[in-house]
């Protein structure tokens, strides 16, 4: 038996990232994980998936290098390389998490974890043998999530003919045609990097468009680039009959007024993750769920059971690495006593990864008539921006929205090359409160996709320049 000050059950984002803060802090830290470091996302998500991606972007690009003076002989597509280079990235990502442990002095017991009385914790080590350490202080659940098939729709999940994103991230070959089912930011990320690989991808999605999360233009502008590159996108579509076969799946599906059947080598089902909250002893150390599945927390990130904490997936949604990571940083402040801020669940970003990126903070137009809301639009295509021009990467546009009144910034969106870096200009202005006149103040460098930022708060007030 060892005493530890906190004791984070799983190593992921939320859970190594909190261990750091809280030594940082002077306190004694121990995490039980049962994999490598760094969790779903750096193993079987977050950044596996986008080094396909950056893959797949280079074999877009060349397929237009002529345009840019640049000739190129036959391109060879091999997805197994791809995914090769893609499983080093994540290792190499884990393995830097390890030598942030040992830097930070946190201390890493390799196997699973169940709760016990008295801020204990029971482990079973990873060559089998049992051991109990205790927390003085607190014990953090960072259990995460995993993927979920879809059994009520016949497909569940083989490894074989119906996978996961999980098992897409290990194939050795592109399969040669992909159904993926569910067109979240996991959905569209996979029909991106298949596509560039050549195979033949039909994206189905139960609501009445892709991306559902994101303003409504946003989807619009997703769903055009998509069919332009040859994607078939079924939205508001109803799987009526699904027949798993050992070497393909047979789909019948409703779409549009009319029912197809579609035969495909291989099923991705990306329609959501369920809370690891199994197994670990929540119940019998008084630790509640909310109707959902996940934990109850407070605003310190405390569950109902004194002195034991959840952060991460396992403690609601948005099941996002950055949310995670910031409380993380939150709980370990709490438990060591330090000045700590309230996470503003209002204000973090989403981001997908797909050709045309896709990001955005605050409301969607829709959630702002919703609210009966008094706001103003701003928006500015990529197409007049003189930097993505010279890129060759001209699809998109930023879109803000702004209170009609006092100018602040109800929700931004941005669609097309580098969206994902960029909307951070906008999360600092709403996050200090910053309106869309202090943001026009701020001289944007010419030439730069960011100018896109500062025409669309120019359209929002009436003065837009370039378009």
């Amino acid at each position: 038996m060892a005493n530890f000050d906190i004791i984070f059950l799983g190593g992921g984002p939320a859970g190594y990232v909190g261990a750091i803060r809280a030594a940082q802090l002077g306190q004694t830290v121990a995490v039980i994980e049962r994999e490598g470091l760094g969790g779903t996302c750096v193993l079987w998500g977050c950044i596996p998936a986008k080094a396909l991606l950056e893959s797949s972007h280079i074999a877009n690009r060349l397929k237009h290098a002529a345009e840019f003076g640049v000739k190129v002989g036959d391109i060879t597509l091999d997805y197994g390389v791809a995914m090769k280079r893609s499983r080093d990235v994540s290792n190499k990502n884990s393995k830097g998490v390890e030598f942030l442990f040992k830097k930070n002095k946190v201390t890493w017991i390799k196997g699973s974890g169940v709760l016990g009385a008295g801020k204990s914790v029971k482990v079973t080590t990873a060559d089998g043998k049992s051991e109990t350490h205790t927390a003085a202080k607190g014990i953090v659940i960072g259990t995460g999530s995993r993927v979920k098939g879809l059994p009520q729709a016949g497909l569940e999940l083989n490894k074989t003919t119906v996978i996961s994103s999980d098992e897409a991230l290990v194939l050795e070959t592109a399969p040669k045609s992909l159904a993926i089912v569910g067109a979240g930011a996991v959905g569209c990320e996979f029909a991106d990097v298949f596509n560039a690989f050549g195979t033949k991808v039909t994206v189905i999605e139960v609501l009445p468009r892709i991306l559902p999360l994101e303003d409504e233009d946003s989807s619009a502008e997703v769903a055009r680039s998509f069919k332009k590159r040859g994607m078939d996108v079924l939205t508001g579509a109803k799987l009526q009959k699904t027949t798993v076969g050992k070497t393909n799946v047979t789909l019948t599906v409703e779409a549009g007024g009319k029912s197809q059947e579609i035969v495909v080598d291989k099923v991705l089902v990306a329609a959501g993750r369920a809370a690891n909250v199994e197994n670990i002893g929540l119940k019998d150390v008084g630790v509640q769920l909310t109707d959902r599945g996940f934990i109850k927390i407070n605003e310190k990130m405390e569950t109902t059971a004194k002195g034991i904490y959840a952060i991460g997936d396992v403690a609601g949604p948005p099941m996002l690495a950055h949310k995670g990571e910031r409380e993380g940083v939150i709980v370990a402040e709490v438990i060591a006593g330090a000045h700590y801020h309230p996470l503003n669940y209002g204000n973090i970003p989403n981001c997908t990864y797909c050709s045309p990126e896709v990001a955005s903070i605050g409301l969607t137009e829709a959630q702002c008539k919703e609210k009966k809301l008094d706001y103003k639009l701003g928006k500015f295509p990529f197409s007049a921006n003189g930097r993505a021009r010279t890129a060759g990467e001209s699809e998109g546009f930023v879109k803000i929205i702004r209170d009609a009144k006092y100018g602040e910034i109800l929700g931004a969106h941005i669609v097309g090359s580098h969206a994902t870096e960029m909307i951070h200009e906008l999360l600092v202005a709403r996050e200090n409160e910053f309106t869309v006149e202090e943001v026009d103040l701020a001289i944007h460098a010419h030439p730069t996709l960011s100018e896109a930022i500062a025409e669309a708060v120019l359209d929002s007030m009436g003065k837009m320049i370039h378009a």
